[in-house]
């Protein structure tokens, strides 16, 4: 009854004044993946013994080791992060019913896109426009239930190589970690850790394959966000800046928990402390000099 209340309220205008803003020498590009299920404390970037980030290592990113979700489930946490609310402050109806994030964005000049390859984008992406993949591209990294995010490199370029060159903001939407299946979220090539747990079915398994399995997913989930990057970093059209968070975290038998979506008062790190990054092209860097120089700042400091 909630929803349909919702569908019938017309969306309250929000941020109306909202004008893009810097002298940039060239278009400026964000692109934003949301990232899914992914916790902080197996990133090899945020501190685990394992080498679970060593492309992301090596590329001059601004990392935030400190960074909560505002919810431990997508259906809370993506709305959230758009709504312009912080996590206490959040409310559900208001995030459904006034515009968000995007509406922003788009309003203020900018295109913007979304590719979801998740479960959709709880209301987030309503009002801009969305891509679909290509048939060669479901070809390549789709099977019947899901595709690899290896996908989103891919049409990250084709978008570069195909769209005009205006200013842009990009949302890449990943399947990431989502589990139980975390076997079937990187391709076999990615099984660095073994043995794994091959199943959807995970009671099944040891604990350490269990955590093998979404240890690689994570170290996919590196080469992806790497890949990425490094595509921008060859892009010498746009003023690029690329930007990653993850919408909540994950259990893997730490205190008897499994999975993700306990209360957040209750709610153990593992669920609610994600990874954060950044990488700014130097053309962005040179434009905005001091808005860089802030954000290097808070990096070591705990956000939200």
């Amino acid at each position: 009854n909630r929803q349909k209340k919702r569908e019938n309220k017309p969306v309250q205008p929000w941020g109306t004044d909202a004008k893009a803003t810097g002298r940039f020498a060239k278009p400026p590009l964000l692109v934003l993946v949301v990232g899914e299920t992914a916790r902080a404390e197996s990133f090899g970037i945020d501190g685990y013994a394992r080498d679970t980030s060593p492309e992301l290592a090596q590329l001059p990113i601004i990392n935030f080791n400190q960074t909560s979700s505002c919810g431990t489930a997508t259906a809370v946490s993506l709305p959230c992060m758009f709504s312009g609310m912080t996590r206490k402050d959040y409310d559900p109806d208001t995030a459904a019913t006034r515009q968000g994030l995007l509406d922003i964005i788009q309003r203020a000049g900018y295109q913007v896109t979304w590719l979801d390859n998740n479960s959709g984008c709880k209301g987030t992406c309503d009002r801009v426009t969305l891509l679909q993949p290509t048939p060669e591209q479901r070809k390549q990294w789709c099977n019947d239930e899901v595709c690899q995010d290896g996908m989103l490199v891919d049409v990250l370029d084709q978008q570069l190589k195909t769209q005009p060159v205006v200013p842009r903001v990009l949302v890449l939407h990943q399947m990431g970690s989502h589990g139980p299946a975390y076997f079937e979220r990187y391709p076999p090539e990615f099984s660095t850790f073994k043995p794994i747990c091959a199943t959807k079915e995970i009671q099944g398994c040891s604990r350490q394959a269990l955590i093998n399995t979404y240890d690689n997913s994570i170290r996919y989930t590196d080469h992806v966000m790497a890949s990425l990057i490094r595509r921008l970093q060859q892009e010498n059209r746009y003023s690029g800046v690329f930007w990653y968070l993850s919408d909540h975290g994950e259990s893997t038998g730490e205190k008897g928990l499994y999975l993700h979506g306990a209360p957040y008062l209750f709610a153990p790190s593992q669920q609610t402390h994600v990874p954060m990054l950044g990488w700014i092209s130097p053309d962005y860097q040179a434009a905005q000099p001091e808005r860089v120089a802030c954000l290097s700042r808070r990096a070591s400091g705990e956000t939200s």
